[in-house]
């Protein structure tokens, strides 16, 4: 058995059946393993994309996922990928090839320090020097990848190691265990006691919920815990999913660019009970104000905790097992004043934002989708104002609403969305994205075509990088540079091209018949609204 056969053998000892990637020199002796295997390879148009598509296949099946890559500028062309996972938590198998091991070090051909270049961006990476090494490297890169706070592994392996054949029997360990390594964190039963204890002398609680609870699949036990003890819940943009958007315990976004009524909550709660969040400058400007009320903080790494702010009481442990204790639990339900409070500020809260009427409100458009969505649909959001208004606009039910916060990657939704579309082939699933956006991941319309994915595009075309323009209004006194996208490209051409409906929605009145054509296609399809560039988000 070569090192390319046992990499493959470790990839169906996984359980994997897909892997994105783009091939080269370097990586393909595993590429010839490939051949003769039954997994899948997806062709991307450009490595980045393979680690986006990745993300949005491990997202959607909550397992870890596979992209791959050659060396040199393969694989630098995936740091973005892997920087944007690890920010928000993803885990990868990033599979890099490399050149000859015994050309390390000289400068070669297409050779790059994978290793130090991606030292930041992954939870650990390997070189690969003996193929014998092999089963235990992809064994212990998938516990890595998918153990505590979950994030990307590299595994870089020279060519040669690929075509070396191993010395040894090929054994697939059962067991990883990892000197240094121990994510099986047991609960502090004192600090559990101290949780239960303020929770019992609070009278404003709240929930604030992050995108770690959707990692740790603890929607269902968080969801009962707001309901068994009468306790509302904010989420930062990650979190957007743990309740569905009408619940009557779910008081919205909290953040800079969130619900006002969401902020108000937090300055109103007596204890904030934060979970599987880090509490960044997006979602709360000045953590230093949370000093003021009782605040516990739960988390599965430990690094989270207290990062950017004080805790009153830290908590680390998976967070499912942590409210499963919590719920049974014989603690008072909340007043239902405090509901009443949430509920009254909500209702007085005016929205005082003013959208043109000459061309699509962008907030009627994704409260439009989102009734006409099934109830378990995909939607993925990119970055920039489309980012914005979707996360403030979307009906979230029990689907999922999935986006890049913690890296803010533009040109992520299009690959995320294909990625998590092959998971769930049946349902729904629409990209969001602005005209700046979608120029960044256009390549990847021939990627969906190429495996008939049937991924809606919708396209907010301003002209414009709209969120930096609006930055530049206001800070800037409107000095407007570098941020005009002018009339190119031709969407309808570029639709024609791949061989795709194209649809265009201009106003309003429009866009409930326009999104119905978008939603009847059978396959991919294209849709432009055109927004006005003076539209804010705020």
């Amino acid at each position: 058995m070569t090192g390319a056969q046992a990499m493959i053998r470790c990839l169906q000892e996984e359980g994997i059946t897909k892997v994105f990637g783009y091939p080269g020199v370097a990586i393909a002796p595993f590429y010839e393993g490939l051949y003769n295997s039954d997994i899948e390879h997806i062709l991307v148009r450009q490595e980045q994309s393979a680690g986006h598509a990745a993300s949005g296949y491990a997202r959607m099946s909550r397992k870890p996922a596979v992209c791959v890559v050659t060396s040199g500028p393969g694989a630098t062309n995936l740091i973005t990928a892997l920087a944007t996972a690890y920010a928000d938590s993803i885990p990868l198998i990033a599979i890099s090839g490399q050149v000859s091991s015994k050309q390390l070090g000289r400068d070669v051909f297409q050779e790059a320090d994978m290793r130090g270049a991606t030292r930041s961006f992954v939870k650990y990476s390997y070189l690969v020097k003996d193929a014998d090494d092999i089963p235990r490297v992809f064994k212990e890169a998938f516990y890595i990848a998918s153990t505590g706070r979950k994030g990307p592994v590299l595994i870089d392996i020279p060519m040669d190691i690929q075509s070396n054949e191993l010395k040894k029997e090929f054994n697939y360990p059962e067991q990883v265990t990892i000197r240094g390594y121990k994510p099986e964190i047991k609960i502090n039963p004192k600090q559990l006691e101290r949780v239960i204890s303020i929770l019992k002398q609070s009278e404003k609680p709240l929930v604030c919920a992050g995108g770690g609870v959707i990692l740790g699949n603890g929607e269902e036990v968080i969801k009962e815990f707001c309901e068994k003890f009468n306790v509302p819940l904010v989420h930062t943009m990650m979190g957007m999913g743990v309740l569905p958007k009408k619940h009557p315990l779910n008081f919205g976004m909290l953040g800079n660019n969130g619900k006002p009524y969401a902020n108000k909550a937090v300055s109103k709660a007596d204890l904030l009970i934060v979970v599987g969040a880090r509490i960044a400058d997006r979602a709360i400007p000045k953590p230093e104000k949370l000093t003021r009320r009782a605040v516990i903080h739960i988390d599965i790494d430990t690094a989270e905790i207290g990062k950017n702010m004080g805790p009153t009481v830290p908590l680390v442990g998976d967070l499912k097992e942590i409210f499963t204790l919590l719920n049974k639990e014989d603690i008072s339900p909340c007043n239902q004043d405090w509901i009443d409070e949430l509920d009254t500020v909500k209702h007085e809260t005016v929205d005082t934002r003013v959208f043109s009427d000459k061309l699509v409100n962008p907030n009627i458009l994704v409260q439009t989708l989102s009734e006409k969505l099934d109830d378990d649909a995909i939607y993925v959001a990119d970055v920039g104002q489309n980012q914005l208004w979707s996360a403030d606009n979307y009906v979230m039910k029990e689907g999922r609403f999935m986006t890049t916060g913690g890296m803010g990657t533009m040109g992520y939704s299009i690959p995320a969305a294909m990625g998590a579309k092959m998971v769930e082939p049946k349902r729904q699933a629409v990209a969001v994205c602005g005209d700046g956006a979608f120029q960044m991941a256009m390549s990847e319309l021939a990627t969906m075509r190429a495996n008939d994915v049937d991924l809606k595009i919708i396209i907010m075309r301003n002209g414009y990088l709209g969120l930096v323009k609006e930055y530049q209004h206001n800070l800037y006194d409107a000095h407007y540079e570098g941020v005009k996208l002018a009339e190119w490209p031709r969407y309808d051409k570029i639709a024609e091209a791949y061989e795709m409906p194209y649809i265009e929605c201009s106003s309003n009145d429009e866009i409930e018949s326009k999104l119905d054509e978008l939603l009847s296609h059978k396959g991919a399809c294209l849709m432009v609204c055109d927004i006005d560039a003076e539209d804010r988000v705020k």
